[in-house]
């Protein structure tokens, strides 16, 4: 179970970013089912250090946050949210962007490390 008090946003910060946020009945294209708890999961991650895989169900679908994060981080969501958020007391760490954000090397396309055994090597002299 999640720690209510510490994770949630007060009602004038979310009141301060809620209409910078994409998604709104205004906004052109899809609508937004909870963008509050979207934010609340991106915080959680940020505070805890957790992969997105173990992100607790009842912040969303773990995939699905991580999608919506980089689109965020594309369109520059994060940065105005920032810039508004900016000085608040307790939001020392209130967002994080993909330029923070860790991923295993496989996951950037590394090449492998395979050693190759030549033929030549391999041949028994006899």
């Amino acid at each position: 179970m999640l720690d209510r008090d510490r994770q949630m946003l007060n009602d004038g910060q979310w009141g301060r970013i809620a209409d910078l946020l994409p998604g709104k009945p205004t906004d052109k294209g899809g609508r937004t089912v909870d963008n509050r708890r979207f934010v609340e999961a991106v915080r959680y991650l940020a505070r805890t250090g957790c992969s997105w895989r173990d992100l607790p169900k009842e912040l969303g679908n773990w995939h699905s946050v991580s999608i919506r994060f980089a689109r965020w981080e594309t369109y520059g969501v994060w940065h105005r949210v920032a810039e508004v958020l900016q000085g608040d007391a307790g939001m020392e760490e209130p967002l994080i962007d993909a330029t923070i954000v860790r991923a295993h090397q496989h996951a950037a396309g590394a090449p492998k490390k395979t050693v190759a055994i030549r033929r030549s090597a391999a041949r028994v002299v006899g």
